[in-house]
C-alpha cells in the first residue's frame, strides 16, 4: 500500500509525561551546576533558563525567517547557563546535563503496546521507516536507545537539529528531499491533528491519525486518510500495511 512510513515519536510510539517546571527539578539542577562550579539557586537557574530559551528562539527566527515553526538546540541553553557563571563546560558535561534534566523532569515513559510488533511487521515486508519528531536530540537519543528503536529507522530527523518543526512545510520537505521520498508512496503516522496530520496534508503526504490520551483536542477538520480513535496501535497494521 505504501513504501515509506514516517512516524511521530511522542504520543505515537512513546507514551511520556514530563513536567519541566516542578520545583524539585530546579532544585536538583541547581545542585548539579554547583557541582561543576556554576553557582545558582533553584529560582535563579529556572529564571535564567527561560530567559536563555527565549533569546535562542529569537536568534533562530532571525536566521530562518522562512520558517513558521522553529526549534532550538537546548544544549546551547545549558551551555549558556555555565558560561554566564564563568565556567567552560565540555561537550560530555553538556550531554550529562541534558540526560539529568530529562530524567528529573520525566514522570513516566513507556512504549505503547503494539509498537514493536508494528515495526517488525514493516521491516519484514521491506518497508522503509522514518522518524520525524519535534524533539531535542539531547533527550530523544537516550529514549530511542532505551527502547531499542534506532535500528528500525532508515532515517531520523529531529527538529532541534534542523531548527524547524512540524507542522511547518519546510520540515516535511527536509524529510522528503533528504531521503528522496516519493510523496505519493509516503504516509505520516501521528497523534497530533495539526502538527502530524495537517502538516503532512499540506506537504502532499498521506496520513494516519491515532488518538491517544496526550493528543491535543481536535478543534477543526481532521485531514487524515486513516484514523484510529481508540489508541490501539495494532489497528495501524490492519489499516495501512500490505
Amino acid at each position: 500500500m505504501f513504501k515509506n512510513y514516517v512516524f511521530d515519536l511522542y504520543g505515537t510510539l512513546i507514551d511520556i509525561n514530563t513536567n519541566e517546571w516542578q520545583r524539585k527539578l530546579w532544585d536538583k539542577l541547581a545542585i548539579l551546576y554547583k557541582y561543576k562550579g556554576a553557582g545558582y539557586s533553584a529560582k535563579e537557574i529556572a529564571a535564567d533558563y527561560g530567559k536563555y530559551v527565549d533569546a535562542e528562539k529569537r536568534r533562530v527566527r532571525r536566521r530562518h525567517p522562512e520558517y513558521t515553526e522553529i526549534d532550538i538546540k537546548i544544549e546551547k541553553v545549558f551551555r549558556k547557563l555555565f558560561t554566564a557563571k564563568g565556567v567552560k563546560p565540555s561537550k560530555r558535561e553538556i550531554r550529562e546535563i541534558c540526560t539529568a534534566f530529562r530524567c528529573y523532569s520525566t514522570t513516566y515513559i513507556r512504549l505503547y503496546d503494539g509498537v514493536l510488533d508494528l515495526m517488525d511487521t514493516l521491516k519484514s515486508k521491506g518497508k522503509r521507516i522514518y522518524l520525524l519528531s519535534n524533539a531535542q536530540r539531547g533527550f530523544t537519543e537516550n529514549e530511542l536507545n532505551m527502547f531499542g528503536l534506532i535500528p528500525y529507522f532508515d532515517g531520523i530527523i529531529i527538529s532541534s537539529d534542523e531548527e524547524c518543526s512540524k507542522p511547518d512545510r519546510h520540515y516535511y520537505d527536509i524529510l522528503v528531499e533528504r531521503f528522496g521520498l516519493d510523496r505519493g508512496e509516503t504516509i505520516m503516522i501521528g497523534n497530533d491533528y495539526i502538527a502530524d496530520i495537517k502538516g503532512a496534508h499540506d506537504a502532499g503526504l498521506h496520513s494516519l491519525y491515532i488518538h491517544q490520551s496526550i493528543s491535543p483536542e481536535i478543534k477543526g477538520e481532521l485531514l487524515a486518510d486513516f484514523s484510529v480513535m481508540d489508541g490501539d496501535v495494532y489497528k495501524i497494521k490492519e489499516l495501512i500495511v500490505r
